[in-house]
């Protein structure tokens, strides 16, 4: 069981901060403080504690499903007549591990963060699993409705045009291939680092085209980290 932080006994500058970040990007006061405490703090932060070493990823597992459901359900009303097929693939569109970083970048998850800034990349990979972690602590403090309105209301609505999520490839990696193929140049992704966590692998890739460098990602398989390098590889190329 959860116990209930008051506010009025959260002195704290941290505290003050992270209420004020909450009610400007969630656009309510939380009820639960330690709920989002605990939803920004990365595990190369956290602290062990009874053998166990809490961080947020917990909450990234729960907020996972909950934004995923709750997408669906927006999804699945706005396009009555689409199949599974169809609203599968917007879905993941939207909640992909590049879009929510971007996304978790533009709301100012990032200004609440604790992790190690030492690790210079981490910001990289990390700021869309903590908005996971938020959608996570905000299911618990405040439920599913309230949740799904923070979705659509804060998260889809300003952020994505469902006309351009839907009329796009998501398939950048293709995209590049296809370019260097029309230009006659050699292409290769390489897989320049994989960091072992104590649950999870992240990995860096790097786009080469010829003898040249392009986009570098991230992610947590190869696949997705090629994924991201392509992206940014596509923008670097405006194709």
């Amino acid at each position: 069981m959860w116990k209930l932080l008051s506010l009025s006994k959260s002195n704290s500058k941290e505290d003050k901060k992270l209420v004020t970040a909450v009610k400007t990007i969630a656009g309510f006061t939380p009820s639960n403080l330690a709920l989002y405490r605990l939803a920004t703090l990365h595990s190369s932060r956290a602290k062990e504690k009874d053998g166990f070493r809490e961080s947020n990823e917990r909450l990234e597992y729960l907020g996972d499903a909950v934004l995923g459901a709750a997408v669906a359900d927006y999804l699945f009303k706005k396009y009555p007549f689409k199949d599974e097929g169809f609203l599968t693939e917007i879905r993941s569109r939207i909640v992909n591990r590049e879009s929510l970083n971007h996304l978790a970048r533009r709301i100012g998850v990032a200004s609440i963060m604790q992790f190690d800034h030492k690790n210079a990349q981490l910001r990289q990979v990390i700021l869309g699993n903590a908005l996971e972690a938020l959608v996570g602590a905000i299911y618990l403090d405040k439920g599913f409705i309230r949740t799904k309105k923070f979705v659509i209301d804060k998260l889809i609505q300003p952020y994505f045009d469902l006309e351009v999520v839907v009329n796009s490839s998501s398939n950048h990696k293709s995209k590049v291939i296809e370019w260097a193929q029309r230009n006659s140049k050699e292409i290769r992704f390489d897989v320049t680092d994989v960091k072992k966590g104590k649950n999870s692998k992240e990995f860096t890739a790097q786009v080469i085209i010829g003898d040249q460098p392009y986009g570098q990602g991230f992610g947590y398989t190869k696949k997705k980290a090629e994924q991201d390098a392509s992206e940014k590889t596509c923008v670097m190329l405006n194709i």
